[in-house]
């Protein structure tokens, strides 16, 4: 896959979805994220491969979210089907998150440590802005924050290990230009 269908494809998915969780129709920002998922499975060589690898990082997500939203660290206004658990619509960024762990983020398969910096930068960061659009709200700012930073730091590296594991992508790397 072409990294940067990689990135636009990331980027679309993950605006579609925090915008429509905000705007209280989370149901359309889902599709566009779920289209963008079936656009990576298209161009991936072991499609079962990279599927597993999204449906499990959804499963994670999904487990993280619902930890952090029971310790009464964040809460979401839609998208929520079954009380103290994730909304749909951030499960599904999850899953979009992990098209990108292959293509995207394959530079990072073997820089762990640095993976785990990253991720506790970056992951609260991606909260953050969430928030700043409405789509998340923190109860307490400075736990919800660091508590995120932590889960991150060992979250993507774990992701990472986990996509490498399950590569999907290998063959269709081939002639791109990463």
């Amino acid at each position: 896959m072409n990294l940067l269908i990689n990135i636009v494809a990331f980027k679309v998915g993950w605006l579609s979805a925090v915008f429509g969780g905000a705007s209280e129709y989370p149901l359309p920002g889902t599709l566009v994220v779920f289209a963008a998922i079936a656009v990576h499975l298209h161009f991936a060589t072991e499609r079962k491969r990279e599927f597993s690898l999204i449906v499990l990082a959804g499963i994670i997500g999904l487990c993280s979210d619902s930890i952090l939203m029971s310790a009464g660290l964040l809460t979401y206004t839609t998208g929520t089907f079954i009380p103290g658990l994730a909304p749909y619509w951030i499960i599904a960024m999850w899953m979009l998150f992990a098209t990108t762990l292959n293509v995207t983020f394959r530079w990072l398969h073997q820089r762990l440590a640095l993976a785990a910096v990253l991720g506790a930068i970056s992951g609260p960061a991606s909260y953050y802005a969430g928030s700043k659009i409405g789509a998340v709200t923190f109860v307490e700012f400075v736990p919800a924050m660091l508590s995120l930073s932590a889960a991150w730091a060992i979250l993507f590296p774990g992701l990472l290990v986990l996509a490498r594991q399950l590569d999907g992508t290998r063959q269709s790397l081939v002639g791109s230009r990463i």
